[in-house]
């Protein structure tokens, strides 16, 4: 089993309403479940927000805490609801209404990886998803809400900032004729999980740094960003995807040469979003 549920970083002093989160970095992949799939330790890993974490891991030093998948998203994906369970893979589970995500194996224990390759030959019992769950993304959900919560006492507002990384071809289904192709996907559920000022905020420290954004097209956000977004409440959440190619390479899973000047870029564009959570500065700038 994966050691942890979740690594935590967190600042000296807080001073942010910002919360990071990266729920799909999570690398640790023990023998006993690498025993049970039918991949290689190179596809297991082809859903995995690789290297996300490091990408963002400066934001501690700007008053916003950082909280780190411990498991990997094959294992359990904690950007699912608890019970968002797949019939097709755990026995056990009745099929209900139709649900996109689990019908096509992206449920919370996950049936298969990146362009559909099956993780398992058989099923799964019910008591091992339901471990699962209870081991990691339950811990994980109740340690986000309790950042989310503090911030908000602190703060009067919240604001998560969830990390995620999109392959390179991932945007070609929405690419229009003369258009420059987006590097940075913004998803905020299409306006109702953040309001539309802090959006906006969010996507023109990306832009100041160079990077083209686009926003919930083909990623609006799944189901942290409608779970944790109430922007009637002051709660907004922001789903953030970043093209892989600018540093990995995809294929190897390994970082490429841009590594380490992209995560620089990176760091002073999470300053500044670091700065919107700091909320008499935005009062101040409006």
């Amino acid at each position: 089993m994966p050691k942890v549920a979740y690594h935590l970083d967190l600042p000296e002093t807080p001073s942010s309403a910002v919360v990071f989160a990266s729920p799909h970095s999570g690398r640790d992949y023990p023998w006993s479940f690498l025993r049970g799939t039918i991949l290689d330790e190179t596809l297991i890993r082809s859903s995995e927000d690789a290297f996300v974490d490091r990408l963002v891991d400066c934001a501690p030093q700007f008053g916003a805490p950082l909280l780190r998948a411990g498991a990997p998203r094959a294992f359990v994906d904690l950007n699912r609801a608890s019970d968002e369970l797949d019939p097709a893979l755990i026995d056990g589970v009745r099929r209900t209404g139709h649900n996109p995500r689990v019908a096509s194996g992206l449920g919370v224990v996950p049936r298969v990886v990146a362009n559909g390759r099956a993780i398992y030959c058989g099923k799964l019992p019910l008591a091992e998803a339901e471990r699962r769950i209870g081991l990691y993304w339950k811990p994980y959900h109740t340690r986000l809400q309790a950042l989310l919560d503090s911030a908000k006492a602190q703060f009067g507002e919240s604001i998560l900032i969830d990390c995620h990384s999109m392959p390179h071809e991932a945007v070609e289904s929405v690419l229009r004729k003369g258009s420059a192709r987006p590097q940075i996907v913004l998803g905020d559920r299409f306006g109702a999980s953040a309001a539309p000022e802090i959006v906006e905020l969010v996507e023109q420290a990306f832009t100041r740094a160079g990077l083209v954004v686009a926003r919930n097209a083909p990623f609006a956000g799944a189901f942290t960003t409608m779970h944790y977004g109430r922007p009637s409440r002051r709660q907004h959440a922001i789903q953030i995807e970043i093209d892989r190619s600018l540093y990995m390479d995809e294929a190897a899973i390994k970082p490429s040469g841009d590594f380490h000047a992209f995560r620089r870029l990176l760091r002073g564009v999470i300053a500044e979003i670091a700065a919107i959570g700091h909320r008499e500065q935005r009062v101040a700038a409006e």
